[in-house]
């Protein structure tokens, strides 16, 4: 590891390896030459915008070499090659050929940067010579970083806990419909790094669970009807944590910008100047029906979709079974929704599919249509959480015809 910032790196040749090596230098900080008589189209686009000095002839020996901290050689002539490091050992200026590695002074590690609210991680590793070993700790050590499988969390004792104005930060994480598989690498690694995490029902438990104890787990979850921490609160407790100088993870279901009130929570939060970051998460609203086999759109036979929380706006919902509408949180008022469509346009016999616990081992749907749908639901117990599908996509779905023909409607 050297701080390259504000010094000159001389890089002679110019095809696709010293490319990959002068972007690296250049986010080092460095001041780049680079010696080649060509260029590879990418190091042509970093002369062209002024970030590289470009000698266009070929390497004219030490005077090349001239104020520089370091060198690297890769223009594929081995004797060229041998002839820069060797002048770059003369005027002591560690030098890496990448042609011969252990013909060199100095080695360009196998590296990754992982970025955590607390600032940039990079994973550096070396394999004395060995190339693809190295890659392959890299990788490993990099996928434990983003799954969250190495904890990032600072000790307590460096926390600022509020000092000198000092505040901790804030994530808006989307869990998906609540597995753990659908929880983006950025959300693991988010968790990876928090000290709080403030958790709503239908967030993937899973991951919580394998939180270690040290983290402070809040539950702010609520049912239909039943809201014990009012969102007034859950701002607050946001704001507080993070006042403390303590990192915190707020795990949603779903996509926190997609009916989950995620724009309140992030203008609660900078109203007091915290440091915000939102992580989209997959909706609800097309991974359960494809969870269930059905398509939101389909091509010549639903060219959009209208997602809604409930009855209310199906007035001015579009009408055509060719116009997808998908209703969350919509299990309890779903007689009176299905009354209200039929009202509005919506044809009797429009297909319509309701995916429970979209996931779940028990994953459950029940296919009807606008006429019939709230019967069988209340037949079969339908419970939240779960998706209400409406349009011709729900034909689409491999267990409609015998879902919906055969056993009366329930797969």
């Amino acid at each position: 590891m050297l701080d390259l910032t504000g010094r000159l790196v001389v890089a002679v040749g110019g095809g696709p390896v010293s490319a990959r090596r002068v972007k690296a230098f250049l986010d080092e900080g460095a001041v780049v030459r680079v010696v080649s008589p060509w260029l590879c189209e990418d190091l042509r686009d970093l002369a062209d915008a002024g970030r590289i000095d470009w000698v266009e002839r070929d390497y004219c020996g030490p005077t090349d070499l001239d104020r520089a901290w370091f060198a690297h050689t890769a223009t594929g002539e081995p004797s060229v090659d041998r002839e820069v490091a060797g002048d770059a050992g003369a005027l002591r200026i560690w030098c890496v050929d990448a042609t011969d590695a252990s013909g060199t002074s100095a080695s360009v590690a196998a590296r990754a940067d992982v970025s955590t609210p607390d600032g940039r991680v990079t994973v550096s590793a070396y394999a004395a010579g060995d190339p693809g070993l190295a890659v392959t700790v890299r990788d490993g050590v990099e996928r434990a970083l983003v799954s969250g499988t190495l904890d990032l969390r600072r000790t307590r004792t460096h926390r600022q806990h509020g000092q000198h104005g000092q505040h901790g930060w804030v994530a808006l994480v989307g869990g998906g419909p609540g597995t753990d598989g659908l929880l983006t690498a950025r959300g693991h690694e988010l968790l990876a790094s928090a000290d709080v995490v403030v958790v709503d029902r239908l967030a993937p438990r899973a991951v919580v669970d394998r939180l270690p104890a040290s983290v402070r787990v809040i539950d702010v979850g609520k049912t239909s009807g039943n809201h014990p921490v009012p969102q007034a609160r859950i701002n607050d407790i946001l704001v507080e944590e993070a006042q403390r100088g303590l990192g915190v993870v707020r795990l949603k279901g779903g996509d926190p910008y997609v009916l989950g009130r995620g724009g309140e929570e992030r203008d609660a939060c900078q109203a007091h100047g915290i440091r915000v970051e939102v992580v989209p998460g997959v909706t609800s609203a097309v991974s359960v029906p494809a969870a269930a086999g059905i398509p939101v759109t389909h091509r010549g036979v639903a060219r959009g979709f209208t997602v809604v929380t409930g009855h209310e706006d199906i007035p001015v919902l579009p009408t055509g079974g060719d116009h997808t509408l998908v209703l969350l949180m919509g299990v309890t008022q779903l007689a009176r929704t299905a009354e209200l469509l039929a009202q509005h346009g919506r044809s009797a016999d429009c297909p319509v599919a309701v995916v429970e616990r979209g996931f779940a081992p028990d994953q459950r749907t029940t296919f009807g249509t606008v006429a019939t749908i709230g019967e069988l639901a209340r037949e079969r117990g339908v419970q939240a959480p779960a998706v209400v599908v409406v349009g011709d996509v729900v034909r689409l779905g491999p267990d409609w015809r015998a879902g919906h023909e055969a056993d009366g409607g329930t797969r």
